[in-house]
């Protein structure tokens, strides 16, 4: 069983930057994909970057495209969200997910359904 566990919210400037990490545990092989996800409060849920661990092909939504940027660290088993140029409308709760699969696209998939395990939220804050 795959399990994730988020970290690195806080609250920044407008203009800041954080990096929010994602260290999963258990059994991970390469045909997995790991998204970030966020929720904004009386939002939908919104994928916001993807990376396919076989071919670290990596997806953004167009709202992070250019500002954020996915990584990871295979000897920490660890998935990296750095996000640059923070805007007051990234405030969210955000989420990082497990899917099997090749494509960084799937966190595009209607209600992330692929996504079987989930970590804690953290919460980032953007002030004006």
């Amino acid at each position: 069983e795959v399990q994730l566990q988020a970290s690195g919210g806080g609250l920044v400037q407008a203009g800041g930057s954080l990096r929010l990490s994602c260290v999963a545990s258990g059994f991970i092989a390469d045909d997995y994909v790991i998204g970030w996800f966020r929720q904004a409060p009386g939002k939908e849920r919104e994928g916001v970057s993807g990376i396919a661990l076989s071919r670290e092909n990596t997806y953004y939504s167009d709202s992070v495209k250019g500002r954020f940027t996915i990584s990871r660290d295979n000897a920490k088993n660890t998935v990296y969200l750095q996000m640059n140029k923070l805007k007051p409308e990234d405030t969210a709760v955000y989420y990082c997910a497990a899917a099997r699969g090749r494509s960084a696209r799937l966190i595009t998939a209607p209600a992330a359904s692929p996504f079987e395990s989930w970590g804690q939220g953290t919460l980032v804050t953007v002030s004006s």
